[in-house]
């Protein structure tokens, strides 16, 4: 087996050691697209080992046609950085984390992060401490926040991380409400409607995987009611950016919190939250990190590898 990594590795205690054991190895953690396609050809690679944090492009047609590529082990639960269609066409095996709920339900690191968004969007921290450093000026009043308890939180998808987030919250003493169609939530209350969730909640934050049904849900139609605080540590594509941009002009949202934006595996300079006149906005933006703490992503590396 010759494995191609075209993702960072070297951090993680023991993974390069556990892939030399499974074939001959191919780093190359920081690739470009025309890179890391020479590296396909030019090893004659049958196997891809990738995660879509830093990938920064879509594993697609454009990149594989004409290489030995058989198999593509994403260590993930998401896979809209590979084009499926594609590669199923071709008969080329796609592995990935989505369905592993013995791995993926010790792994918090995503939802830690939407909380830690939920709190900076409502304490202002980020905000603070940029004004501090770039001032120099000691005032705290255009930084009074809100406190989450005794919030109203809605959590649209309650699977892995959004019950882990519904804990969060719940611990902190909010009020917890939930969006999922599919599922009934447990001990709290659930909406029938995301219009009622956000007429409802003073925050929501987004638990879902990217569908035909989920693609642009967050739109107009639901930005008009009560929330002021939206986290999106899902896919870019689950909202709709303009209108994003929109509602926080018109103070309809007070702070967008997300992890991840629009078309972040082709450029991420096509997203219209990273223009320069939208740059002003109550934005908090992370270089989709969600999953990429130390110990996460060793214990999800070590399973994925495993499985080759």
């Amino acid at each position: 087996m010759k494995i191609a990594v075209i993702t960072p590795v070297s951090h993680l205690p023991g993974i390069v050691d556990l892939l030399g054991t499974k074939g001959e190895v191919f780093l190359l953690e920081n690739g470009t697209k025309e890179q890391v396609r020479f590296l396909l050809l030019e090893k004659n690679i049958d196997t891809i080992l990738c995660n879509p944090n830093k990938q920064g492009f879509k594993i697609d047609e454009q990149l594989l046609i004409g290489t030995n590529v058989n198999l593509i082990n994403t260590c993930s639960t998401g896979m809209n950085h590979i084009d499926c269609l594609y590669c199923s066409y071709k008969g080329i095996k796609i592995l990935s984390l989505t369905t592993d709920y013995e791995l993926i339900r010790q792994l918090p690191s995503t939802a830690e992060l939407a909380f830690g968004l939920l709190l900076d969007l409502f304490r202002k921290i980020s905000e603070g401490n940029s004004t501090v450093k770039e001032t120099l000026q000691w005032d705290y009043t255009p930084f009074i926040g809100h406190q989450i308890k005794n919030s109203i939180i809605g959590i649209v998808g309650y699977g892995r991380l959004g019950q882990m987030m519904t804990q969060y919250c719940k611990a902190f003493g909010a009020e917890v409400l939930v969006y999922d169609p599919y599922v009934k939530a447990p001990w709290v209350r659930n909406v029938s409607s995301l219009l009622n969730l956000f007429d409802t909640c003073d925050a929501v934050s987004l638990h879902v995987h990217v569908s035909d049904k989920t693609r642009g849900m967050i739109n107009n139609s639901v930005l008009n009611g009560k929330t002021r605080y939206l986290i999106n540590t899902s896919r870019g594509e689950i909202v709709n950016e303009e209108d994003i941009i929109q509602a926080l002009r018109d103070g309809r949202l007070l702070g967008y919190g997300t992890d991840v934006i629009t078309d972040e595996f082709n450029n991420v300079r096509n997203s219209p939250l990273l223009e320069k006149e939208n740059l002003n906005l109550n934005t908090i933006i992370t270089p989709h990190v969600g999953g990429m703490t130390i110990e996460g992503q060793t214990r999800a590396y070590k399973w994925a590898i495993n499985k080759l």
